[in-house]
């Protein structure tokens, strides 16, 4: 059973990426940390506009019981960081689309609005690889470039993002900025190219 603060603040908050298209309706998760030895997350059938009891589970972050079988496909990776990055106590993953397109093309994010700079500045693109193989190496890949981050966020060529913060708001902060500088560039970028056709 899942508290119910901790739910009314997953869906809530869900809900708001949601409308950011940070979520999909079947894709993305969302978690929150409740002890050392355990936390929260969705199933993988969760629409994240309508995230409640019946669309959580509370999972072990060591040992694996009947309840990883319904949980999101992303569980390992939110264990994963759970165990091996203290500060975290909320985890993210979606497919924020001006962030997810713009680094398809680019290996560095390089923001030039005023709070992604200041923010963010640089952020790497990490080149996932081979995607066939993806799930068996993500959780080690991505909890190891998000315990070198600065930022508490990474950016996964045609894959997504994942975040994680001590504070729900600041997670939810980050992506927004992220994906707001990214809308930018490629907004001045089909500008830019519209200008060079014209010419």
């Amino acid at each position: 059973m899942v508290d119910k603060s901790i739910e009314e603040l997953l869906s809530n908050i869900s809900l708001t990426l949601f409308r950011k298209n940070f979520f999909g309706i079947y894709h993305g998760s969302i978690s929150a940390k409740l002890d050392y030895h355990s936390f929260v997350i969705n199933t993988s059938d969760a629409i994240f506009d309508r995230i409640d009891s019946k669309t959580l589970c509370k999972l072990a972050t060591i040992n694996k019981d009947y309840r990883w079988k319904v949980a999101s496909i992303e569980a390992d990776i939110h264990a994963s960081i759970y165990n091996h990055i203290h500060e975290a106590k909320y985890v993210a993953f979606g497919m924020p689309p001006y962030t997810t397109a713009y680094a398809i093309n680019n290996d560095i994010i390089e923001c030039v609005d005023y709070f992604g700079k200041i923010l963010y500045d640089k952020i790497p693109v990490y080149n996932p690889g081979d995607f066939n193989t993806w799930y068996q190496r993500n959780s080690l890949e991505v909890t190891k470039f998000l315990k070198e981050s600065p930022h508490h966020i990474m950016v996964i060529k045609g894959i997504g993002v994942y975040a994680y913060d001590r504070d729900i708001h600041e997670l939810v902060k980050k992506v927004a900025i992220l994906e707001n500088s990214c809308r930018l560039l490629s907004l001045t970028g089909s500008s830019q190219m519209a200008s060079l056709c014209v010419e």
